[in-house]
């Protein structure tokens, strides 16, 4: 099971590396402050990008330790019962799930299956991740030397500037010494976080997730040339393991079946035990009524209480009403 574990601790181990390389750039470099100074927004939307891919990088890592769990939990299964044997141990099927279901439906039609087709076109959502991660640690770089360009532009744009003003204007000296010395440091920094940002951190990001969707591949290979290698050829060993797994789920069905046929006896001997007891209820002293007795007097208060209504409602009548129905009666 550490085997499955791997991916997530080696982008742990070098997620903690990329924190102490960027505060190592921070102490170095002030690279938080010029952020803060950058009138281009490239290092801003560079970091951004970077972000997007860490947490993407982490999501991806997470589903494929998942996978993992998953892909050594059915191989397990696999060398007990073969390929039949296999089931999904969550109600939301992964990715590995789909897999031996594919295969089970390609075995049962007496066709050799393509192993590494179908688990490339299973785990072909995770590839499309990482090399995703790895583009957008290109683009990074590529941002970099576009934030190079224009910093070198401010730079030659702020030293024009300064020559016009040399020897008449000493505040437009300045303003374009200023902004010369930004121009440089956008030219720096863009270069500096492209490269390291994009070029390093997310391209060994990108390498780990590619490593363990590798290794997930592996696990799956794995399991179906040994443990599920029977099950892809028509034979009597075959028809065998598959005889066996449904005797044995078809053994837990009765198993359930019947403790709901025992709490059902139970439930009903409790209900003869209350019917028992209402009927041997005696009134001689106490003038309490059987059962049989109960349900006939509670018909006649109702037959009563019916023909009360009913003569409260002819009373309440008012006296036109009486006086109406008797001329009609008269008639």
């Amino acid at each position: 099971m550490n085997q499955a574990y791997r991916t997530f601790v080696l982008w742990l181990i070098w997620a903690s590396a990329a924190i102490t390389i960027y505060l190592g750039l921070y102490l170095d470099t002030e690279i938080l402050t010029f952020l803060s100074e950058d009138k281009s927004k490239i290092t801003w939307i560079i970091t951004a990008l970077f972000l997007i891919g860490v947490v993407s990088s982490f999501s991806l890592t997470v589903s494929i330790t998942k996978e993992s769990i998953e892909a050594l939990v059915q191989d397990q299964l696999a060398q007990e019962k073969g390929l039949s044997g296999v089931q999904a141990t969550s109600r939301k099927k992964k990715a590995v799930n789909r897999f031996y279901d594919s295969l089970r439906v390609t075995s049962a039609s007496n066709e050799t299956p393509n192993v590494e087709a179908l688990i490339s076109t299973e785990l072909s959502t995770y590839l499309r991740m990482s090399h995703g991660i790895e583009i957008l640690g290109n683009l990074l770089i590529t941002l970099g030397l576009i934030g190079t360009v224009m910093g070198l532009t401010l730079t030659l744009t702020g030293l024009t500037t300064s020559l016009d003003a040399l020897g008449h204007d000493q505040d437009l000296l300045l303003q374009g010494l200023r902004r010369a010395m930004g121009g440089m440091g956008t030219a720096f920094y863009t270069t500096l976080l492209g490269a390291v940002l994009g070029g390093v951190l997310l391209r060994i990001f990108a390498l780990i997730t590619e490593n363990g969707i590798s290794s997930l591949n592996e696990i799956l290979i794995k399991t179906c040339l040994v443990h599920c290698a029977p099950d892809f050829k028509q034979s009597v060993e075959k028809d065998i393991r598959f005889l066996n797994v449904e005797i044995e789920a078809l053994g837990e069905k009765v198993t359930t079946l019947k403790g709901a046929f025992a709490d059902s006896r139970q439930s009903v001997l409790e209900f003869r035990d209350a019917i028992k007891e209402l009927h041997q209820l005696s009134g001689d002293d106490e003038g309490v009524y059987t059962l049989r007795e109960t349900l006939r007097m509670q018909k006649y208060y109702r037959a009563l209480l019916r023909q009360e209504l009913q003569l409260m409602n002819t009373l309440n009548r008012s006296w036109w009403g009486r006086f109406k129905e008797y001329l009609a009666s008269r008639r």
